[in-house]
């Protein structure tokens, strides 16, 4: 199984168990990774054969953008599942993070991978 891969998302979300952070935006880091086969494109050179990862990230964009959800294990399953759904990809894997969450660290969050890797 080949990966397609989008890194570094970066976008501000509502998200958090706080009262104070249900009134905020927050930023969030969205790492995603989407199993693909990748010798059809290459094979063909045509962008039509390919997993396209613009409309990838624009459907996370657009979910995160009109969610607000307590838990990042939350919003991870949901991404993990719309693109599963929407992409139609046989696996998928979603990292998301939230900078400064705690204290003296970067970034804490979740990593989750969904579907079947080797189909």
């Amino acid at each position: 199984m080949d990966i397609v891969y989008i890194r570094d998302l970066r976008m501000d979300a509502v998200i958090g168990i706080y009262e104070w952070e249900k009134r905020i935006k927050q930023q969030i880091n969205i790492n995603i990774e989407m199993g693909w086969d990748n010798s059809v494109p290459a094979a063909s050179d045509d962008i039509k054969d390919t997993l396209n990862y613009k409309a990838s990230a624009k459907l996370v964009k657009e979910l995160v953008a009109s969610s607000q959800y307590e838990l990042v294990e939350t919003l991870a399953e949901k991404i993990a599942g719309l693109l599963l759904k929407e992409m139609q990809i046989p696996w998928v894997k979603v990292s998301v993070g939230k900078p400064m969450a705690v204290t003296d660290s970067a970034e804490v969050g979740v990593i989750i991978e969904r579907g079947e890797k080797n189909v």
